[in-house]
């Protein structure tokens, strides 16, 4: 008779799980919610040294309360998915206040916590059982028990919520839910699965009727629109670039960022906006392409020197171009600061 799906998968975690990841030692709940956090949507070797630098700076979460925001989204930089370091920084407040929450209703009203990270905060934080269904975890049940709807569908979801908690031990559950996370990550994975070393093969019916590549089923999505957009590199004879801060929503938003326009021709008008003066004629840059999830961005990276004898009453920021490629003392996008870090100050 097989063992049960959570014995077998635990057993396969004593020997083969991950027990040395920084947020686990020592595993407090502040530790664990900025973890779940990050891992939304990005990989744990992705997650590992942006979660070093940002406890070494926020140690706990009376540090990350009392922060600046331009400080906490200067450090998520480059992690994307910039609307999380905005909630996060929203939810430290809110539990400064507050208290931590120890249920998994009392952190789903935080902001950016959703049903399946506040049951893995619960159950990582304090070993209480509770259900969670990320995106690994969907792939695992998804296969093992043949779910060939489309998982975007409602009744997918109500499924697989139904099959995660059938599953879901009523103790060990911090151990539980990082090996079922583990077995997505490392064995079940996407592309290349490892059937063999998987713990719960044997009655996985996916391997069994050889579906394995075809589960979980995803509908086809449509190609991502393609939005064009120019971004002003604007320099002064120091060595000094404008910046401008972006909108609180969208995308890079409360990030510091080249001016964008949508056209050549709009470059003029916003330096007018700004109270800035063209030394010399526009010049291509570079190009910039970038993928978000709904959309590609293709930018016209246009470059001129500027007078700054107006600005001082003016919108945006001055910076050192040798600063923002190094150290930047403010939050940019990733993109953005790749392209810093190409071109240097263009003075001579």
């Amino acid at each position: 008779m097989t063992a049960a799906f959570a014995d077998r998968l635990l057993g396969w975690f004593d020997r083969h799980g991950r027990h040395d990841l920084p947020w686990q030692h020592p595993r407090t709940p502040y530790r664990v919610w900025l973890s779940e956090i990050m891992l939304q949507q990005t990989q744990v070797a992705t997650v590992i040294p942006y979660f070093e630098r940002f406890v070494a700076r926020f140690p706990d979460l009376d540090a990350l309360a009392a922060a600046d925001a331009d400080e906490v989204l200067g450090l998520w930089s480059g992690l994307g998915y910039y609307a999380r370091a905005r909630n996060l920084h929203r939810a430290a407040g809110i539990m400064a206040e507050r208290g931590v929450p120890e249920t998994v209703e009392g952190w789903g009203e935080l902001p950016g916590v959703g049903p399946s990270t506040a049951a893995a905060i619960v159950a990582q934080a304090f070993d209480r059982r509770a259900v969670i269904l990320d995106g690994n975890v969907k792939r695992v049940l998804a296969r093992h028990a043949a779910v060939d709807t489309p998982q975007e569908a409602a009744a997918t979801g109500h499924r697989l919520w139904a099959l995660a908690d059938e599953r879901t031990p009523p103790t060990r559950a911090a151990d539980y839910t990082q090996a079922i996370m583990d077995l997505g990550a490392t064995v079940c994975r996407r592309g290349t699965p490892r059937c063999e070393a998987c713990p719960v093969r044997e009655d996985c019916r996916a391997r069994i009727e050889g579906r394995v590549a075809e589960l979980p089923v995803r509908r086809r999505r449509k190609p991502r629109a393609v939005r064009e957009r120019v971004l002003l590199w604007l320099e002064d004879d120091a060595g000094r670039l404008f910046l401008e801060k972006r909108p609180p929503s969208g995308i890079w938003g409360g990030l510091a960022c080249l001016p964008v326009v949508e056209t050549v021709g709009e470059a003029d008008e916003r330096l007018a906006a700004h109270g800035l003066a063209r030394r010399d004629h526009w010049q291509a840059l570079d190009r910039l392409r970038h993928v978000f999830s709904h959309f590609e961005l293709a930018a016209e990276v246009m470059a001129a020197s500027v007078n700054t004898a107006s600005v001082a009453e003016r919108p945006g920021e001055w910076h050192a171009v040798d600063d923002l490629a190094n150290d930047p003392p403010v939050g940019l996008p990733a993109p953005v600061q790749k392209l810093i870090r190409k071109h240097g100050p263009r003075r001579r």
